[in-house]
């Protein structure tokens, strides 16, 4: 769909079409899966993106897992279709439990490290770029922000 939509109109109506998902996942409590990608550059530091929907927060690369579709592989996909980088390697780094907008939620993080400049879509992604990982920028998503912690926590960070 997002090649058949100028990338205005593309923006204009994921806010809607986020608002949906979140009510529809809200009623229906059906599991789902998703991937976020911690990536930093060869000085470490961490990149953030802001998306053009949602909570007005910065946020890690990454998105709904499809039916049958292996989490690196997802989050390869992702990062590709967001930011235009093509990752030579991803690291399992933690899988979480937890609830997002009131449905079971199974989050598959990976990290990477990446020696290209993000290059957002301008449709999804309107924002990408490196931030110190002793310096990040607020506001934090609190979810993004969870990511990170459990990221250090491994020792990657």
């Amino acid at each position: 769909m997002p090649a058949l939509l100028p990338a205005r109109l593309h923006r204009a109506l994921l806010p809607l079409a986020h608002r949906v998902r979140h009510n529809w996942r809200r009623w229906r409590k059906t599991p789902i899966a998703g991937v976020s990608v911690v990536i930093t550059n060869l000085g470490g530091d961490v990149l953030l993106l802001k998306h053009s929907y949602g909570p007005k927060v910065w946020g890690l690369p990454g998105g709904g897992l499809g039916r049958g579709e292996d989490p690196a592989a997802a989050a390869q996909r992702e990062v590709r279709e967001e930011l235009g980088l093509t990752l030579s390697r991803i690291d399992a780094v933690a899988v979480i439990e937890e609830v997002i907008s009131g449905a079971p939620h199974t989050a598959y993080l990976f990290s990477a490290v990446c020696n290209q400049q993000p290059k957002p879509d301008r449709r999804e992604i309107t924002e990408a770029r490196f931030f110190p990982s002793h310096s990040l920028p607020e506001p934090l998503g609190r979810i993004t922000r969870a990511r990170i912690d459990a990221w250090r926590g491994r020792g990657v960070g």
